[in-house]
């Protein structure tokens, strides 16, 4: 740990550490959720078609996962600070070259691939990483809970306000707004001096990054964990995009799937702070195994429940107590097993087959759908991949990691 890292932690309590991430990761998340809102008034004031827009949108999420490694090099080189603040910057010219793009292909890069880095920079991994790096490991699982469940809290404060600006001032005016807001995560990332010093070699996080990565790479534990978090984006994407078309095609009026997806990110506010707390108490581990076979559990039931808007409410709250759930307790593995010197880096691989997953999730539900005209086969995909999920993580090391030996 450098001195700069040090003085910061003694000068600044664990509250305002956690305090700003938390808020970071609010905005990050509320202002990257509330692009959808943006498609009906843009592409009817441009004569956009929906699918070239959506496929910015699309553009965005899957770079967001292919850049997340290399940002979480950066953030494990220099700091996640100034990556954060680079992060925002990139935020802010995104939002704006948005709001005034002419044409799609104009629309399509700032959306698709500046948005895209700008999400890797100044998102949720970004931000748990460094706070992760700053926190005694006692502290760690409540802190990336709290920062899971401000993601989600994001999803209502931020949007919401997204939806009354462009009512009240229209859809360019509420870009450039949101712009400005992007520039508010700079002063939020200042107590995140996390810049680790030059490991010696033979300590507990020695090495470069090579070597930290062709470690993880030769563990069985790195790949039980990233081919878990890929089904865990399969669940996500899936659901997000498709939930409420699924909801629409039982014959239940559409505000019942808007009211789904939006349950499901209130209740995730509680499942991220539980889950928080149980990895401070529990095997992380176990609570991964339980947590995936409980979504497929619920997903079955759901399967062949009636649909009703009750039973609609009830699954989106039980999934919500799930949904984001699985991040706390995979941060926390990874700082166990490879330490936290290159955590971003190492958790940003993790997160890149949670995206690859989110990019199946919404583009095999939709194909499933064209070629037979129900979810159902995607429902029992979900419910097997869950199953996959919780077996997978049975042999993943939860104990005490192995120290690197001194060459």
């Amino acid at each position: 740990m450098s001195l700069s890292t040090a003085a910061s932690r003694a000068a600044l309590p664990a509250g305002i550490l956690i305090t700003c991430a938390v808020a970071g990761a609010m905005l990050a998340m509320g202002l990257r959720q509330s692009f959808g809102l943006f498609l009906a008034p843009m592409t009817e004031a441009h004569a956009w078609s929906a699918s070239g827009f959506a496929f910015a949108i699309a553009l965005q999420v899957l770079l967001n996962g292919v850049s997340q490694p290399l940002t979480g090099q950066l953030a494990d080189r220099f700091g996640g600070r100034t990556v954060i603040m680079g992060g925002a910057l990139l935020y802010a010219a995104g939002i704006l070259g948005m709001a005034m793009s002419d044409g799609l292909p104009v629309f399509t890069f700032f959306a698709g691939l500046v948005m895209g880095v700008a999400v890797s920079a100044a998102g949720m991994p970004t931000i748990i990483a460094s706070l992760t790096r700053l926190l005694p490991e006692e502290k760690r699982g409540r802190a990336v809970g709290l920062g899971t469940a401000g993601s989600s809290a994001g999803q209502f404060l931020v949007v919401p306000l997204a939806g009354l600006a462009i009512q009240g001032f229209g859809w360019q005016w509420a870009l450039i707004a949101m712009a400005a807001a992007a520039l508010l995560m700079i002063p939020l990332a200042l107590p995140l001096a996390d810049r680790p010093a030059p490991a010696k070699p033979g300590a507990e996080d020695g090495g470069t990054a090579s070597m930290a990565l062709s470690r993880a790479f030769r563990d069985p534990s790195f790949w039980c964990l990233f081919f878990g978090f890929f089904v865990c984006g399969v669940h996500v994407s899936f659901l997000t995009v498709h939930l409420p078309g699924f909801v629409h095609s039982c014959g239940l009026p559409l505000y019942v799937g808007a009211g789904a997806i939006s349950m499901i990110g209130l209740f995730n506010i509680g499942g991220s702070l539980l889950s928080g707390e149980l990895t401070q108490r529990w095997k992380r581990r176990e609570l991964l195994v339980c947590i995936y076979a409980a979504r497929g559990v619920l997903m079955t039931g759901f399967l062949f429940a009636e649909k009703t808007t009750v039973s609609v409410m009830i699954f989106s709250a039980l999934m919500g107590v799930l949904w984001l759930s699985t991040v706390p307790p995979t941060v926390a593995l990874c700082a166990r097993n490879w330490g936290t010197r290159w955590l971003a880096t190492i958790f940003g691989i993790i997160f890149l087959g949670h995206q690859l997953g989110g990019f199946t999730g919404a583009f095999l539900g939709g194909l499933v759908f064209d070629r037979t005209g129900s979810y159902d086969l995607m429902w029992s995909f979900g419910i097997a991949a869950a199953a996959f999920a919780a077996l997978i993580h049975i042999p993943v090391r939860d104990g005490p990691r192995a120290v690197p030996a001194v060459a």
